[in-house]
């Protein structure tokens, strides 16, 4: 794979480079510049004559995803008028895959947008715990190329197992049952899920499912925490219901605004999320996971 690259961003050059080592492949640094009117100029790692890697690997997790969308359509097209013959994108956290139905008259399905773009920038997308909610594989909403989805729940399950005795895996809605199930089947934890109504973007209420709570170790597993209201809600009824403790694990921590202050201050203790969001709460890299899924990809 000498004539493999991987492209990343400054800001996110922890994991990228920890990737970059799992796959024993070279990994530059893009350089951005804004001007005052908000354009980008981009600018790849080539020197004077230098020819471009036939296939390059683009690092690029898309949380603030409205920017990032706009850098992808910029790299890769230079990527591509460079001479780049095989470009996979490795976004552990993908947007805007929630919105996969219109509610509403004229309302944008977003997933049926951004996975097409995205299959006619990239030959492959890889990524971890897309918010999937009524299709069934990733290849459904990036029809073209390879679509992988991972998943950090495994992994949060091993770092879990080794902090608390006997826990109680629990998922704040039922959105949240794959990755329960998932990570309580590592060591055959205790799981169950809540179910959830919400009203607004932060207001919701949870219903505890029927299990005894009492002294119990809970955690909260989920795919992402963005406002933060759904894991503080189950929280605040768990510690009322009699746990001893609650933790929260979540793949993607984008915990928006005041969400982390909102959790901790519903009673949750630890909060570990995996790496696919730089986060100060990241205790999993997914470098080794990801390069698993790659290798067989590269040329």
């Amino acid at each position: 794979m000498q004539d493999t690259l991987l492209l990343y961003f400054e800001d996110e050059q922890a994991p990228a480079l920890r990737l970059a080592d799992a796959l024993s492949i070279k990994a530059a640094c893009i350089e951005s510049h804004r001007f005052p009117d908000d354009e980008l100029r981009l600018r790849l790692p080539l020197q004077a004559k230098q020819q471009l890697p036939s296939q390059l690997l683009l690092y690029r997790s898309l949380d603030r995803p409205n920017e990032k969308l706009v850098e992808l359509l910029l790299v890769a097209g230079e990527a591509r008028r460079l001479g780049c013959q095989h470009l996979l994108l490795v976004a552990p956290y993908l947007a805007y895959m929630r919105q996969d139905i219109a509610f509403h008259p004229g309302e944008v399905v977003s997933q049926q947008i951004v996975g097409p773009f995205l299959a006619e920038l990239f030959d492959a997308v890889i990524t971890v715990d897309p918010h999937l909610h009524r299709i069934s594989s990733l290849s459904q909403a990036i029809p073209k190329g390879a679509a992988i989805s991972l998943s950090g729940a495994p992994l949060l399950a091993e770092l879990i197992a080794r902090h608390i005795r006997r826990p109680l895996l629990l998922g704040p809605d039922a959105e949240a049952a794959q990755w329960i199930e998932a990570a309580a089947a590592v060591h055959g934890f205790e799981h169950g899920v809540c179910s959830k109504q919400r009203s607004g973007d932060k207001a919701v209420s949870i219903q505890l499912p029927d299990l005894d709570f009492s002294g119990r170790a809970v955690v909260l597993l989920d795919d992402v925490a963005s406002s933060g209201r759904t894991l503080a809600r189950a929280a605040e009824q768990l510690l009322a219901a009699g746990a001893a403790s609650v933790d929260v694990a979540v793949t993607h921590a984008l915990f928006a605004g005041d969400a982390l202050d909102v959790i901790h201050g519903a009673g949750v203790d630890r909060v570990w999320s995996t790496d696919c969001i730089a986060h100060p709460s990241n205790a999993i890299h997914m470098a080794s996971v990801l390069a698993g899924a790659i290798k067989p990809l590269l040329r």
